[in-house]
């Protein structure tokens, strides 16, 4: 457990015959269990499962992926061995398309290795597993830098509307979102968050309410369809949520249902910030039109935690992420300070 009485969403155990212990974020509240990943092929299914989500953490979880999954071929002449970095890269980044950290994290340590010049694996292997550690640690740094840039826009007596889980549990320490609510809690600041439940999968109602509980942070939930009445209702001072991606000019993807709350915060003229490392940057990408968004199983709407709730075989959408435009947010909190107004030069001067 953390100081926040939270457990680590993921660790490297042990050295150069290591595993990747991953909490099962599928089984909270009930239960803490962690999964063990040894094989890429068992990080791919922990990321393709949730068992590990929020775009951090996915993003370290694959720079480990990707050391297990070329763990064996260290001794491998170094042509044959950046072969099987470049096969086992593209088989991690298949595992979810739309957070940019998984791609960002596994082309990081793929570059790291070709800057190697021995002419086996096993050097560049070792490199590549150091690297991976950085990352672990650069974007728990990352993430508590971003608590101390935004603490000052959480309100003294006010509310914060948060949506799915954009918390430590979503990240390799402190979050993102809710690392803004950390920050301010530790200096002092009396707020009060709301959580959406988050359908299909229940993220908020399950993940950002055990946090912020678990942090002693006063936290109400609420169902998403509630979202708009309550910021009508004046208990909302601020919106904050995470990221998945952002492309070069704002456009941002998150859960699914954050497009609905930045509608209904700008006609309500609430403040909506999106905090994010830049990792979840994409300046490849425009605007948010080329962003892929995920498409889930039916399954996930037609039911409740594995219960059905919905005639068996009945149509369903279920995208797991939308696209906020730019206009719409109000500023970004980043680990190298904020973001406003949101276009594509202040983006830049953050790089």
């Amino acid at each position: 457990m953390n100081e926040r009485g939270l457990p680590a969403t993921l660790a490297w155990s042990g050295g150069r015959d290591g595993r990747l212990e991953l909490l099962d974020q599928t089984l909270l509240p009930k239960r803490i269990e962690n999964r063990v990943c040894e094989t890429a092929e068992d990080v791919w299914r922990a990321i393709q499962e949730l068992c590990v989500r929020g775009a951090p953490a996915i993003g370290v979880a694959a720079a480990y992926g990707l050391c297990l999954g070329t763990r064996a071929f260290q001794d491998a002449e170094r042509a044959e061995f950046l072969k099987r970095i470049d096969e086992t890269g593209a088989y991690l980044k298949s595992s979810r398309p739309t957070a940019v950290n998984l791609a960002w994290a596994v082309d990081r340590v793929s570059a790291l290795a070709r800057r190697q010049t021995a002419e086996r694996g096993r050097e560049i292997w070792e490199a590549m597993l150091e690297e991976a550690h950085e990352i672990r640690r650069a974007d728990a740094e990352a993430c508590r830098r971003i608590g101390e840039n935004g603490a000052h826009l959480i309100p003294e007596g006010g509310g914060v509307l948060t949506h799915c889980n954009a918390g430590a549990l979503a990240t390799a320490a402190h979050g993102t979102a809710l690392s803004l609510m950390y920050a301010a809690h530790e200096r002092g600041r009396k707020f009060r968050a709301y959580a959406d439940e988050t359908r299909p999968l229940l993220q908020g109602a399950r993940l950002t309410a055990f946090e912020l509980t678990a942090a002693g942070i006063d936290v109400t939930l609420l169902c998403d369809g509630a979202a708009a009445h309550l910021m009508a209702s004046g208990a909302v001072q601020i919106v904050v949520v995470g990221a998945d991606r952002i492309a070069a000019n704002g456009d941002t993807a998150n859960k699914v249902g954050t497009y609905g709350l930045a509608l209904a915060a700008k006609y309500h003229k609430i403040p909506f910030y999106v905090a994010a490392p830049r990792s979840t940057f994409d300046l490849d990408l425009s605007s948010g039109d080329e962003i892929p968004i995920e498409e889930r199983s039916a399954d996930e709407v037609r039911g409740v935690l594995g219960a059905a709730v919905a005639e068996p075989g009945v149509a369903c959408i279920n995208p797991a992420f939308d696209v906020t435009p730019a206009a719409l947010i109000s500023g970004m909190v980043t680990e190298v300070g904020l973001v406003n107004p949101v276009n594509e030069r202040t983006i830049r001067t953050i790089f």
